[in-house]
């Protein structure tokens, strides 16, 4: 059985990205999959690295959930919306916070990275208000560009899927009703996945994952 983690990262629990995420783990786990559904929002964690990578800063006990589903996960998958060019604060937050040095990734003595989550493949998924070929010929695909290269890829992921949905402004609720039914045929086709063997465990490992409250 594939282990599948959406990750939900727009601050707004009505948005349509947490519409998109939890029709695609729906789907997903309907198909077989065994589905992790993770709203940052809902996490209770510090977003800031207060001195930045040159010292420790102690994972609150959500981050220390969600480092464990990643090692877990088979296939990861990202929802986000594009703003200004970027991703919201509260997803950037916890990718700062939870992909740790050390731990999803690390510098070998020649100077180059090395990720450490190898074996597991991702699919992100962005919401922009803008047309695709705007974003990619004359915006440089900045936020695709800095989730798919500077982050999942550089942490060890290897094939990462793209999908994007919009133009979201001006949409209607007939195409808001066709991208939930594209998010959720992807989520059966992910489901379809066989779970990885070769998923690599980071040398650092995760903290013991905390005891859920009684």
């Amino acid at each position: 059985m594939s282990r599948i983690l959406v990750v939900d990262g727009h601050p707004g629990r009505d948005s349509l990205c947490a519409s998109l995420a939890h029709r695609y783990a729906d789907a997903a786990r309907a198909a077989g999959a065994d589905v992790t559904l993770l709203p940052l929002r809902d996490l209770a964690f510090d977003p800031d690295l207060h001195t930045g990578r040159r010292g420790e800063q102690r994972l609150e006990p959500d981050l220390v959930r969600a480092q464990h589903a990643l090692v877990d996960a088979d296939h990861v998958v990202v929802v986000a919306p594009v703003w200004w060019g970027s991703v919201p604060a509260l997803l950037k937050g916890f990718l700062d916070r939870t992909l740790e040095s050390g731990w999803a990734y690390r510098y070998r003595d020649n100077g180059l990275p090395q990720g450490l989550l190898a074996g597991r493949t991702a699919r992100v998924v962005v919401t922009t208000d803008s047309p695709g070929w705007w974003l990619r010929l004359l915006m440089g695909d900045s936020t695709v560009r800095q989730l798919v290269r500077s982050t999942l890829r550089f942490c060890g992921f290897r094939k990462v899927a793209v999908t994007r949905i919009g133009a979201v402004h001006g949409s209607d609720e007939a195409r808001r009703a066709a991208w939930l039914d594209e998010v959720a045929e992807l989520g059966r086709r992910d489901a379809a996945r066989p779970a990885r063997a070769d998923k690599a465990l980071p040398a650092k490992r995760p903290l013991e994952e905390p005891a859920a409250a009684a």
